[in-house]
């Protein structure tokens, strides 16, 4: 979860917003976070290239937890 924080802070700050300290699996992309469609654009594009996942691809997913289960 410490690489997906990485990804999620990169985001965050190549859109000039706060980053975050903690995330965990019930954190919610949007109102946790505070991911707009833009960022989410981008941490989909972040996570395709370090995973080889799109994390969009079956579906929307709001929540950290979403996330980790696409990546196992």
């Amino acid at each position: 979860m410490e690489k997906l924080l990485s990804i999620i802070n990169t985001v965050l700050e190549n859109r000039g917003k706060n980053t975050v300290k903690f995330i965990s699996e019930e954190s919610s992309l949007k109102s946790d976070i505070g991911f707009d469609s833009l960022d989410l654009a981008e941490l989909t594009v972040r996570i395709e290239a370090e995973y080889d996942i799109d994390i969009f691809g079956e579906g929307v997913v709001s929540t950290i937890g979403e996330i980790m289960e696409k990546l196992k």
